[in-house]
């Protein structure tokens, strides 16, 4: 029937909306229909549509989407999260930035390629490594407390960490024996552009055994998954057990490791460069002390003695160069190591959270020094912050040479020129061979 008003009815008005059962004929009672619509009375109602079904994603498939959101909507919790991205945000770019200065400052200037300069380059390439593929699988675990690629992070991120503590235990000693070296050495010489094959084969003793050494990381590591009984979510978590499918022989071997890896990182990674680096600087500074007592009566002439001075100054360089190094490992270090023998000895009780915050620390201390290391490199060693002002002016207009500057100028400048860009290395440095020592270019600092 259409509603009238009046004398005017709408017969073009139809509904819109019209319920299924409205559709279905009118079947009059005690028809011979009656069982028929009894049968549909009893029929199970249809349920309503899931909002679900609406969205081309799911909100949940399995649980395996369903991550934890700390920074949406803004609560306390989500406080330490943007100070934690904060933090994470500046440690990444200053290491990010400055490993890789070191490593192109070191790999495209020619006078620049020593084992000095070439062990702190493959020192700048383990930071970079562990800042880069490392610090972001950290920041995400904390953050959402889901793990990015599964259980192949949980074994790799702790391999790369330690492999990466090794290269630096073993970089810290390698300079301490080339300090020693070169004060105890009887006829020092000018420092010379080494072959590419003598630097790798130095520098391949340091990789390798750093890799041997962490290799039980990759067996120990296993990702463990649990739902959250605050929020209901899945929360991923890296814990020490070693897979039962292991053969017996290396099952047994990576027990071992389980059972004294705390020893033996401190032991290893921590005791070994600060003692080696304490004993090898004490040990060039009475060398050093002994050759100037010996040196300074027969220095009569002031140009003999001006030679012996800036030699000794360029050592004492070298060696603030080291000591710093050791000395920002060990602040980086030392923290870690402290807890997890109060932990292991003291009888505190913990809890899961308070060992998880103590361990995210421990990392962040870890990524700290792989960004400070490159910055403490360039501010200190001579050579290789020079070099990274020159290739932080060549971008500016204002260090361009004035076109208007004399002869002599012009040819100074055009030798620097062949310098950088390595036309004719081989005549340049045998002509800088013969001179005085500090002016070889290929000096470490």
């Amino acid at each position: 029937l259409i509603p009238s008003m009046g004398h005017h009815t709408w017969p073009h008005v139809t509904s819109l909306y019209i319920d299924e059962d409205a559709r279905a004929p009118r079947v009059p009672r005690g028809s011979k229909h009656k069982q028929q619509r009894e049968r549909n009375a009893h029929r199970t109602p249809r349920p309503h549509p899931d909002p679900d079904a609406f969205f081309t994603t799911p909100r949940a498939f399995n649980g395996s989407l369903r991550v934890h959101n700390p920074l949406f909507p803004l609560t306390d919790e989500s406080y330490s999260a943007y100070a934690v991205m904060l933090v994470a945000l500046i440690v990444f770019s200053a290491g990010i930035v400055g490993n890789l200065a070191l490593m192109c400052i070191v790999w495209h200037n020619y006078y620049l390629k020593s084992t000095w300069n070439c062990a702190l380059a493959s020192l700048a390439f383990w930071d970079f490594t562990v800042l880069f593929f490392c610090l972001p699988v950290v920041i995400f675990n904390e953050l959402t407390k889901r793990r990015l690629m599964g259980d192949l992070s949980c074994r790799v991120v702790p391999y790369v960490e330690v492999t990466s503590l090794g290269v630096t235990t073993f970089t810290l000693c390698a300079l301490s024996i080339d300090r020693f070296h070169a004060v105890t050495s009887v006829q020092p010489r000018p420092q010379q552009v080494e072959s590419c094959q003598s630097i790798l084969a130095k520098l391949s003793v340091i990789w390798v055994g750093s890799l041997v050494l962490a290799a039980p990381e990759l067996l120990m590591w296993c990702m463990e998954q649990e739902v959250s009984p605050r929020t209901g979510l899945p929360v991923d978590s890296c814990g020490q057990q070693p897979s039962v499918t292991l053969p017996e022989t290396l099952y047994s071997l990576v027990l071992t490791y389980h059972q004294a890896r705390m020893w033996w990182t401190f032991g290893c990674f921590f005791c070994l460069p600060l003692l080696f680096t304490g004993a090898c600087q004490l040990l060039t500074r009475h060398v050093a002390d002994e050759n100037a007592k010996s040196i300074r009566p027969s220095s009569s002439l002031s140009s003999a003695s001006s030679s012996p001075k800036k030699k000794q100054r360029r050592e004492r360089q070298l060696t603030r160069t080291v000591v710093a190094l050791a000395s920002v490992y060990a602040v980086c270090s030392l923290p870690e190591n402290v807890w997890n023998f109060v932990l292991a000895y003291s009888g505190v009780e913990v809890g899961v959270a308070t060992r998880a915050l103590l361990a995210l620390i421990g990392q962040f201390l870890l990524f700290v020094r792989a960004g400070a290391t490159p910055i403490l490199l360039l501010c200190i060693c001579r050579s290789l912050g020079q070099a990274f002002m020159d290739c932080c002016c060549c971008c500016c207009d204002e260090c361009l040479p004035d076109p208007s500057s004399s002869t002599t100028s012009s040819s100074s400048s055009t030798n620097k020129l062949k310098i950088v860009s390595g036309t004719s290395p081989a005549v340049f440095f045998d002509k800088v061979k013969d001179g005085p020592a500090e002016l070889i270019i290929g000096t470490p600092c």
